[in-house]
């Protein structure tokens, strides 16, 4: 039995960046899959802005020729009329008195506005809303990451945005957090006898997080090399997934509540500066190779810039200095052109204390709880168990696997399905609060920096493999190994 979707108020959502990558793959199909469902009252607009010079029509069309292979067409020329298109540039003033009363007809919606676009634009757009008054009563802003370049940057873009519209009408998105998985994680903790008394160093050997995309850069290049995959990755999805894995027990589902404990971890990660980022850290460019079985170029190839120093690749030791967490570390991969494309958390139990068991039987393996974010959502809890039949005592390591998809018999929703109405509805649990975006970069900073005075170009590796050696090395200097396979 599946749980009925949460009705919505009606809604006004407006998508800076209309024309983009992320609103066309992502937040109109989202958006579409919300309707089929039943959650987008009739009165409700979708509004793209671009500075493309469309008209509803041709917006609607170029939509529709994106989205034709979701659903009958009958259904999506109905949600389609629920979309609209201006025009507006954000650093002009042509356009934006029509928005304004375009937005105004509707006075009783929710206003949501969505910065699909340049963080440099974020300031733009959001000065332009005030001025017109559109940040008013039930107006919501949403803030894709990532948020600066830096500490300083982002301050600076939170601290104009904060002119305009109040903490409680900020919402800075994290896509990973709306994943099934990612929730499931705090039920699987908080809400089973079993496993929250062993969630912590005392029972936990090691945590692995895994992010691997088996793409390049492709169209993203300019952004890319402006960033690096510390950036683009690690500080705000990586981080987030640890604070959720790291975090104590929050006293409620209450929005800070759960954002008090996050922070907590930020705080409490150890530094990572230029006295130890050698030995915690690796940084890697990804050059030709083979990738889902076809040649690709490396990546200075693919962006046309042989002298880029930008990492495609990072794998980090994490460390939490406090009582729960001491002594345990955590491991971070993230990476572009790997073998596979998986996003996944990997608790690894401590090995039991002493074996009873013959060594012919076989080798104890530690017990490991595995939750995958992507491609297949679920859960494995790998243990160990004798060999079915007779001839003597064999041990076998074997998971307890449970696919969302096929336990509930549902496909599972995109994570901006969830969290698109969650701006609607108010609510902001799932998204990062100011102060977690600054604590994010006060660790990754450093890392940044440390990196920077190095000189060191990131380490080659060949697309289509796990990265540099080094980050086996990092791993398996702790006598550790990446979790790469089925076990």
């Amino acid at each position: 039995m599946t749980a009925s979707p949460q009705s919505v108020e009606p809604f006004d959502l407006v998508i800076f960046g209309g024309t983009g990558d992320l609103a066309v793959r992502k937040l109109l199909p989202a958006l579409f899959h919300r309707f089929l469902d039943g959650q987008i009252p009739a009165s409700s607009r979708i509004v793209g802005i671009a500075r493309e010079a469309l008209d509803d029509a041709g917006y609607r069309a170029q939509l529709r020729e994106a989205l034709i292979g979701v659903c009958a067409a009958a259904q999506l020329d109905v949600f389609l009329q629920q979309v609209f298109y201006r025009p507006l540039d954000a650093r002009k003033d042509e356009g934006w008195n029509d928005f304004t009363a375009f937005i105004g007809a509707q006075p009783e919606h929710v206003r949501v506005f969505y910065l699909s676009t340049s963080p440099e634009l974020f300031v733009d757009i959001c000065t332009r809303l005030g001025q017109h008054g559109l940040n008013q009563g039930a107006s919501r802003v949403v803030l894709e990451k990532p948020i600066g370049r830096d500490l300083a940057s982002a301050n600076q873009i939170n601290d104009a945005v904060g002119k305009v519209f109040s903490e409680s009408q900020t919402f800075r998105i994290d896509h990973y957090l709306g994943k099934e998985t990612v929730q499931n994680l705090l039920v699987l903790r908080f809400g089973n006898a079993l496993f929250e008394p062993l969630w912590n160093a005392g029972h936990i050997d090691h945590v692995q997080i895994t992010v691997a995309e088996t793409l390049g850069v492709g169209h993203r290049g300019a952004y890319y090399d402006r960033a690096g995959a510390l950036r683009d990755m690690v500080q705000n999805h990586m981080l987030q997934l640890l604070c959720m894995v790291a975090m104590e027990p929050p006293s409620s589902l209450a929005p800070d509540a759960v954002r008090d404990e996050k922070l907590k971890v930020l705080h409490s990660l150890k530094a990572i500066d230029d006295s130890n980022a050698a030995q915690l850290t690796v940084r890697g460019q990804y050059r030709a190779g083979v990738a889902e079985g076809a040649g690709v170029p490396g990546y200075p190839e693919e962006l046309g810039n042989s002298k880029s120093n930008t990492e495609t690749f990072v794998a980090l030791k994490a460390e939490i200095a406090n009582w729960r967490w001491a002594g345990v570390p955590f491991y971070l991969r993230t990476g572009k052109r790997l073998p596979s494309r998986v996003s996944e958390i990997a608790v690894t139990f401590k090995p039991v204390p002493h074996s009873i068991f013959n060594p012919d039987a076989g080798t104890l393996s530690q017990n490991r709880l595995v939750l995958r974010l992507q491609p297949d959502e679920g859960v494995k809890l790998w243990l160990t168990i004798k060999h079915p039949g007779p001839g003597g005592l064999r041990l076998r390591h074997v998971p307890l696997d449970m696919s969302f998809a096929q336990a509930f018999g549902v496909q599972q929703p995109d994570a901006y399905e969830r969290l698109l109405l969650d701006v609607v509805r108010g609510n902001p649990t799932l998204f990062m609060r100011r102060d977690e975006v600054e604590a994010a970069w006060r660790w990754a900073g450093p890392i940044l920096a440390a990196w920077a005075d190095s000189g060191e170009p990131p380490r080659p590796y060949a697309a289509g493999s796990w990265g540099p050696s080094a980050a086996v090395a990092l791993i398996e200097r702790d006598g550790r190994t990446w979790n790469e396979d089925s076990e």
